[in-house]
């Protein structure tokens, strides 16, 4: 077994921060080496897998068992109650969790695991209706990304024949909700507001399209039965409905809103005090893991595929995987297009729990009323900030640069970085986002609450 030299980090009496427990020393063997982590099948938890098949895992030190979980909230529970020491989760789950929505619990991320991987997925009833109203391209072929506007009357229609227009996404605060609810606003369908305060957590308050959970795997059979028309989820969901020819996959989250973080990977804040050699040293597996899928310009990706389509992992077929883990996706059925960034594990800092991908979510939460009153901007920040943990990536990052395992020049300037991204720009509607002034971004919708609503 390769082991980092070493010794063992001395009990700090009194210490609470993890950060100050592992810089008083080197980084020494884990507290706890058996370790039980939880996933949802799909193509995005491949830092996991990719950490346990490479023995990346064991050059830690540590043992771990890996179990496929039913649910998000089934996941979620576990790590809570300590059935799971940790679990690929929505970025939205922690976040929720440290705001006492739905479950109040202190969960932590010190890891992102991705950007993009989502998509969203029509019937082939809707499409047809859809069609028609998307421009083409010089070539004859669809002009992409395609936008909601194309979807806006066939929404009026089906609610002018009091046919409530269905759609499915994974979770109340997952990113597919809130990236499913961006694209139908821009083009001018309200996906509904929520009201906890009211007890009303439906989403479905003025809502010109309705969304409903739906678990990721059962996503195309749930179309299929037509009890909902399209949905939003993670791959490999959408190229699903394609191989089997019951949907079309529309737009990819990628279009919606250029490298955009996706899932992180959580643990209990009190996990990571009791263990904080264990805690380092899982990151640094899990960043080992995602730099080996975008080594080399993703030529690893068909090996990572071939290990995704086990049934212990994703479970589902090579080719179906492969759709979009190789740099290529297909929308409608031999439309298949060159989107090589359409699954990101480690280039352009995709691993590193920036405090803006934190508070884009708060204010996606604020948009549509599950935080039911106004905030201010500090509060955004301080909320990011007992969730996303950079200081333990930090440690994981500068160990590894340290072992000349990965050079520094492949994470961020840790000497000037601040935890926010550069003002973004790449989203469909054409809105920037500067995380440092939640509420003025908030203020640009013309569809979501802004600062002095309340439903």
């Amino acid at each position: 077994m390769k082991w980092l030299k070493s010794l063992a980090v001395k009990t700090l009496v009194g210490i609470s921060s993890l950060s100050a427990a592992v810089s008083h020393a080197e980084l020494g063997y884990p507290e706890k080496e058996e370790l039980r982590i939880g996933f949802i099948k799909l193509t995005d938890m491949a830092p996991i897998a990719i950490a346990y098949e490479k023995g990346f895992f064991e050059d830690e030190g540590l043992y771990v068992t890996i179990e496929a979980q039913a649910n998000w909230k089934v996941l979620l529970d576990g790590v809570i109650d300590g059935r799971l020491d940790g679990a690929h989760m929505l970025a939205g789950q922690p976040i929720a969790a440290s705001m006492g929505y739905g479950t109040k619990a202190d969960i932590i991320t010190p890891f992102s695991m991705d950007l993009n991987g989502n998509g969203i997925t029509v019937s082939n009833e809707i499409w047809k209706q859809m069609k028609p109203n998307i421009p083409k391209q010089a070539d004859g072929k669809l002009q992409h990304p395609i936008k909601a506007d194309a979807l806006k009357s066939v929404v009026t229609k089906y609610r002018e024949e009091g046919k409530p227009f269905n759609m499915g996404m994974v979770f109340p605060v997952s990113t597919h909700n809130y990236e499913l609810r961006y694209w139908l606003a821009a083009g001018g369908i309200h996906p509904g507001f929520y009201a906890p305060h009211k007890g009303d957590t439906s989403g479905h308050i003025d809502a010109d399209a309705l969304l409903s959970v739906t678990p990721p795997p059962q996503m195309p059979s749930t179309m299929e039965a037509g009890t909902i028309y399209g949905y939003c989820v993670g791959e490999p969901w959408n190229q699903q409905a394609v191989f089997k020819n019951i949907g079309v996959p529309v737009v990819t989250d990628y279009e919606i809103w250029k490298n955009n973080p996706e899932k992180v990977f959580g643990i209990t804040k009190q996990f990571a005090r009791k263990y904080p050699n264990t805690t380092v040293r899982l990151t640094r597996a899990l960043i080992r893991a995602a730099r080996w899928l975008d080594a080399n310009n993703n030529n690893n990706r068909p090996e990572a595929v071939k290990i995704l389509s086990q049934s212990n992992y994703v479970g589902a077929d090579y080719d179906v995987i492969a759709n979009s883990m190789t740099g290529t996706f297909e929308y409608e059925k031999g439309d298949k297009r060159s989107v090589p960034d359409f699954n990101v594990f480690f280039r352009y800092n995709a691993t590193y729990p920036y405090y803006s991908d934190a508070i884009w979510y708060l204010t996606q939460m604020r948009r549509w009323g599950q935080i039911s009153e106004d905030k201010p901007d500090s509060w955004y920040l301080e909320t990011a900030k007992k969730v996303y943990r950079p200081d333990i990536y930090r440690l994981a990052a500068e160990s590894l640069i340290s072992e000349k395992l990965i050079k520094a020049e492949e994470f961020p300037d840790f000497t000037t970085e601040d935890g926010f991204r550069a003002p973004q720009t790449h989203f469909i509607d054409g809105l920037v986002y500067n995380g440092k002034s939640p509420n003025a971004y908030i203020n640009k919708f013309s569809i979501g609450l802004k600062q002095g609503d309340r439903i």
